[in-house]
């Protein structure tokens, strides 16, 4: 998916003194997987809020949630997973990027 990109502490992305556009994907997972469920005023239903799910032994419920959430943004979920390391790996394409 193409959309307006954010740097690093989530302000616009300015270059040349425009917009840049470019793949938002993973900026798309990276917010649902923060939000939590509320903060979005025409979607109030979406959200995970990992922050406090990781904090709860509930991980499968954890791991169920961030399907749910990311198919319902129009994410086809082949697979989420944690690495050894920490690192979540999220297997899947937006429906409408083919």
């Amino acid at each position: 998916m193409r959309d307006i990109l954010l740097d690093e502490n989530d302000d616009l992305l300015i270059r040349n003194g425009d917009f840049v556009i470019g793949e938002s994907d993973n900026q798309h997972q990276q917010h649902i997987l923060i939000a939590n469920k509320g903060e979005y005023k025409e979607s109030p239903e979406i959200g995970v809020g990992i922050s406090k799910m990781l904090n709860d032994d509930s991980y499968d419920e954890m791991m169920i949630e961030m399907k749910k959430q990311l198919e319902y943004d129009g994410m086809k979920i082949k697979n989420i997973r944690f690495e050894e390391n920490g690192k979540l790996i999220i297997d899947g394409k937006y429906k409408n990027n083919g």
